[in-house]
């Protein structure tokens, strides 16, 4: 068996992984890279960047027909059609432009990639088996485990022929007519949301009494108006028992009754969990937190020189997290004083209007004993969003009563993703409300609703 010395051996190609070796490359680290797939992981593949591209164009496609059934803005179409093969190939051409650019950075920072797939032997050697050819020893000094996350599969949901996962709702070779999402969280309504707006019957099951549980209901309402005005019909409070084809999804309700959803296609969207089994994480004993790999703030295991970024690491589970790990990782063992502390991690939800969390919400403030106060300024009031016509949401701030140190940021509407990285600076660079209000911020923009914020919470905001 040929075999490969490196100073540093990555397990997966994902925003973590490549991240993390692109780094170390660039820091003079002898690098190699192991994926099974495609390079960009699950995000790149199979999950953001496709199901944006998704939303995208389902956006577009309803935007088209509004306009074919009278426009206030004068516009006029024929009724459009839409070619989700042709969608789905111009999809899969911005993920393997991705994919491709991310292959180039590797090769730039004189990464030695390895296709195949890999099996823990020790805390020192991994055997990687491509899908043909002879299998590699590859010997490391570190190894940095970033080996992701896969859909939760329901035991009376296994995924196979109707029943798909976000993965398989990504690459539809046709529409269905009906289909049931299985969660109503982030992933479920982002891909129902582009489903009803492609035209099909949409129907959302959630084992709680809201939509987007894990958010707080003032921030989710605007989407829950959203879906109801779309006809997406909701079944909250409710389980799932099973599906065939014949009677559709069976579903009891939290009176225990029970009653039987049509269905040609079912979502199955009740989470993720890490991948921690399949190749060989168990021999290294490492200590965990639940289900997750135990790290520090290094993002150290309990095994010296082994590495775990991203997913597997525990929640957030988000790109942006395992990207800002994997440069903490390649900094430390090149020698660098380098922590994973984040102040804040933006969270963005891609439903129509977009969610945004960044930081301590009003709830997470008072329950942790904080004095503080709070201030929404709606976009109804903001002149850019009216010529959107994107005027549902608002933008919150919170910040302590004493000293006005901002401590959290929510915004829900069109467009607000656009505002996280503005949320996350303000409150990793310890900003204050005057800061912010005193900020001249562009006009006219969906930015000046930040500023008016601001401004309310400090009891003066001009625009309201």
């Amino acid at each position: 068996m040929k075999e490969i010395t490196t100073k540093l051996l990555v397990i997966g190609g994902g925003p973590g992984g490549y991240v993390a070796a692109i780094r170390a490359g660039q820091l003079g680290i002898p690098t190699v890279l192991v994926e099974g797939e495609s390079l960009g992981g699950t995000c790149l593949n199979i999950g953001c960047i496709p199901s944006k591209a998704l939303i995208h164009a389902a956006h577009e496609f309803e935007r088209a027909r509004h306009q074919a059934h009278g426009s206030p803005l004068g516009i006029r179409v024929q009724e459009p059609s839409i070619d989700i093969a042709q969608t789905v190939r111009w999809k899969d051409g911005i993920v393997k432009r991705l994919s491709g650019g991310v292959g180039a950075l590797l090769r730039k920072a004189g990464v030695q990639v390895l296709k195949g797939w890999a099996h823990i032997d020790d805390g020192k050697t991994v055997t990687v088996r491509p899908a043909e050819g002879e299998a590699v020893r590859v010997r490391c000094e570190h190894l940095l485990l970033a080996t992701g996350s896969e859909p939760v599969e329901l035991p009376m949901l296994s995924f196979g022929g109707a029943v798909v996962s976000s993965t398989g709702a990504l690459a539809p070779e046709s529409l269905p007519r009906r289909l049931v999402v299985v969660g109503a969280g982030y992933i479920g309504l982002e891909l129902g949301m582009a489903y009803r707006k492609l035209g099909v019957e949409v129907a959302v099951v959630e084992a709680a009494e809201r939509v987007l549980p894990g958010y707080d209901e003032e921030l989710t309402q605007p989407v829950l108006d959203a879906l109801e005005k779309s006809g997406v019909v909701l079944h909250l409070g409710c389980s799932v028992q099973g599906y065939d084809a014949q009677h559709g999804v069976r579903v009891r309700s939290a009176r225990a009754d029970e009653f039987a959803l049509p269905a040609d296609r079912v979502l199955v969207a009740v989470g993720r969990k890490p991948r921690t089994t399949g190749f060989g994480l168990e021999s290294l004993q490492l200590d965990m937190a639940g289900r997750y790999v135990a790290v520090d703030a290094q993002c150290r295991t309990s095994m010296r020189n082994v590495w775990a970024i991203g997913d597997i690491t525990g929640d957030p589970m988000l790109a942006h997290r395992a990207m800002a790990q994997g440069e903490v990782v390649a900094e430390v063992i090149a020698g660098q004083n380098r922590r994973f502390e984040p102040m804040a991690i933006p969270a963005v939800c891609f439903t129509d209007p977009e969610v945004v969390v960044v930081g301590r919400t009003p709830g997470e403030a008072r329950a942790a004993g904080l004095d503080c106060i709070d201030a929404a300024f709606p976009f109804a009031a903001n002149g850019r969003a009216m010529t959107l016509e994107a005027t549902g949401g608002f933008v919150r701030v919170v910040a302590r009563r004493d000293n006005h140190l901002i401590l959290g940021w929510q915004a829900v509407g069109q467009g607000v993703a656009e505002l996280a990285a503005a949320f996350t600076q303000s409150i990793e660079m310890g900003a204050r409300l005057e800061d912010v209000a005193g900020t001249i911020h562009a006009h006219p923009t969906l930015g000046e609703a930040v500023q008016e914020a601001a401004l309310r919470a400090l009891g003066h905001a001009i625009h309201i």
